[in-house]
């Protein structure tokens, strides 16, 4: 795509569709040995591949076995799928799908706090490993519907409370980009998984930088939507006290913004719901981001050394806004980090406590020691012995820090930093088997920068704008996301950012050398 391309042609006649007009057909090549299928696959996103299955150029059923294939021979080396259903998706597609705007694209779901009848979710603990639902998630109705073939869940640490997939039950998560190092957490596995090329775009959910930290561990875009925007139902009322939301992480922008098309607005029952978008996503990628005026936060609210090619990425990233037309300045909110922080660490114990409570019921004994990772017992515990006066006060002090930001974002549109304050973390830095005192230092650095968002309920996105040089022997850099977030209920303005930054730097081509 060059540079004097409109944000229509982007849309209608981008790189993505020009190579589904141009490319060999994959019914074709699918049929020949897998590497000519799958060069073919990996070359589209998911829109582009369901245009594929709408001109009869490529079925369903082909889409599914190649990236079952491909998922076969690679997920050995990264143990990005935990959960397969293979067979479910093989009997779907030979049916009739719905025809929504994904029909025929593979799918993978996180495996972590969302129900599909007839299969497992483990939440990545030994204690529920053999969860089995009888229900479809309100995600996954709207993701059915949508024409999406879902054929397994992706790795997530135990209850989503690491920065990095590692867990008792299922093994650690290894980074496309580098074996030895995490795909981050605690969406990991579908961060893998899409950046091995096995699917274009995976679900994924944020509570502290679960979507963002994987789309930068692994060259993704990652965008966490506004509080209230994506339903979480029907048997869950709120992640962590409202902090956590669920979408995807993706290789190309306009993916992400399709799928939010499909899964964005409130359900029935749903304590809240964010602001009505002004028009479906997909169609803001051709309205023009106009001249924003960006505050460069270089250093998080929670105290973090940051990393030299953290601060590296953030600082090319204002560079490039500064040629596109923004003002960028430096400047940050001030918060009450102790007692904001006091809550967030509250809110997600009296959640993980709820949770592990709730299985106990059902199953007719506690659980024990041995079933839980270290990390996670102390949390529990936390939890468990919280008062509601303790739970009230920790409410009120995240709603402080969202009013404390809005005042802010009168002055700015948006808020750049790094996504994480380190480069993708060594593989056994972050598990949850170690002890909490061990744990905590590196986990707080990986999400010193994304949890903030969580806490105030602001959309904010991981763009993949920088990659580390090359160490000698290795085919490739690690990858630094930079992070943008933006005013409560604007995902518009992040979405039209995101393609103009796509556009001026463009990474859907950039491979993992796995």
């Amino acid at each position: 795509m060059t540079p004097r391309c409109t944000r229509r042609h982007f849309l209608e006649a981008s790189a993505f569709a020009a190579v589904a007009a141009t490319a060999p057909s994959l019914a074709a090549t699918a049929k020949s040995r897998e590497p000519a299928g799958f060069e073919e696959y990996r070359r589209h996103d998911a829109l582009a591949l369901a245009r594929l299955v709408r001109r009869g150029d490529a079925s369903p059923r082909e889409l599914l076995e190649i990236a079952i294939a491909r998922a076969e021979a690679v997920d050995p080396q990264l143990t990005a799928i935990v959960v397969g259903h293979f067979e479910l998706a093989r009997e779907s597609v030979a049916g009739k799908l719905p025809a929504g705007p994904f029909a025929g694209v593979p799918y993978l779901l996180k495996d972590l706090g969302i129900a599909m009848v007839g299969t497992i979710t483990t939440d990545g603990s030994r204690f529920f490993r053999d969860q089995r639902h009888d229900f479809d998630s309100t995600l996954v109705e709207r993701y059915r519907a949508a024409g999406l073939v879902i054929f397994g869940k992706t790795h997530s640490p135990e209850f989503g409370s690491s920065p990095s997939s590692e867990s008792a039950l299922h093994g650690a998560t290894h980074n496309p980009w580098d074996l030895s190092r995490s795909a981050g957490g605690s969406s990991g596995g579908s961060a893998a998984a899409v950046a091995a090329g096995i699917v274009p775009a995976a679900h994924a959910t944020d509570g502290g930088g679960s979507i963002r930290i994987p789309a930068s561990a692994c060259g993704l875009y990652g965008l966490k939507p506004t509080r209230g925007r994506v339903p979480l139902g029907p048997k869950i009322y709120e992640g962590w006290g409202g902090m956590s939301a669920g979408h995807c992480v993706s290789r190309s922008v306009r993916d992400s913004a399709a799928l939010l098309d499909a899964s964005q607005g409130a359900a029935i029952g749903d304590a809240y719901a964010a602001p009505p978008r002004e028009r479906p996503y997909l169609e803001e990628l051709e309205r023009k981001p106009g001249r924003l005026r960006i505050a460069w936060m270089k250093k998080p609210v929670l105290p973090a050394e940051v990393a030299p090619e953290c601060d590296e990425a953030a600082e090319r990233a204002a560079a490039l806004c500064v040629s596109l037309g923004h003002t960028v300045e430096e400047a940050a909110p001030t918060i009450d980090v102790a007692s904001v922080y006091q809550g967030f660490s509250l809110l997600s114990s009296t959640g993980t406590a709820l949770k592990v409570a709730q299985r106990e019921a059902l199953l007719g004994r506690p659980a024990r020691p041995d079933e839980i990772e270290a990390v996670n017992w102390t949390t529990i515990g936390t939890g468990r012995a919280a008062s509601a006066v303790d739970y009230a006060r920790a409410r009120d002090a995240i709603h402080a820090a969202s009013r404390v930001l809005g005042r802010f974002m009168e002055r700015y549109d948006v808020i750049l930093s790094p996504t994480m304050a380190m480069a993708p973390a060594r593989l056994g830095e972050l598990s949850l088997s170690q002890a909490t005192e061990k744990f905590t230092p590196p986990a707080t650095r990986a999400s010193a920068f994304t949890s903030l968002f969580n806490i105030t309920g602001q959309p904010a996105m991981s763009v993949p704008l920088h990659w580390t040089v090359p160490a000698e022997g290795a085919p490739a850099g690690l990858p630094i996301g930079v992070m943008f977030a933006g005013r409560f209920g604007d995902e518009a303005s992040l979405f039209r950012l995101a393609v103009q930054l796509e556009e001026a730097q463009p990474w859907f081509g950039r491979i993992a050398a796995i």
